[in-house]
């Protein structure tokens, strides 16, 4: 729903941004609303200034797509988790090439001697 409604919205800040995960509380009192893009940590702020701005018609449509007597107030955060895997991932490209050690021949038992 709210990936769907950010496509609807024509504000270049919200263009290459994904919802990646939304983790409501269980009163839906709240909702955190991850995101990552393309613009990476430096439009952290700017994306978090557009969706904030962008709120009310979120949760409009939020509303009336869940039909609910309420809906919970969206909070958006980048997510570090996505993040984090494309930093390792970074990190291991960078790494040399190495060569898989092989086990030892004479660190496995001989069981055909028997």
């Amino acid at each position: 729903m709210i990936a769907d409604e950010l496509t609807k919205i024509d504000d270049e800040r919200l263009d290459l941004v994904t919802v990646t995960a939304i983790d409501v509380d269980p009163e839906m009192n709240r909702a955190i609303v991850y995101f990552d893009s393309m613009f990476g940590e430096e439009g952290d702020e700017g994306v978090i200034e557009a969706m904030l701005e962008h709120r009310p018609r979120i949760q409009a449509s939020i509303n009336r797509q869940m039909h609910a007597r309420k809906t919970p107030i969206l909070s958006f955060r980048p997510d570090e988790v996505i993040r984090g895997a494309a930093r390792i991932e970074e990190l291991l490209r960078r790494q040399p090439n190495t060569t898989p050690i092989e086990p030892d021949d004479s660190s496995v038992a001989d069981t055909d001697s028997e």
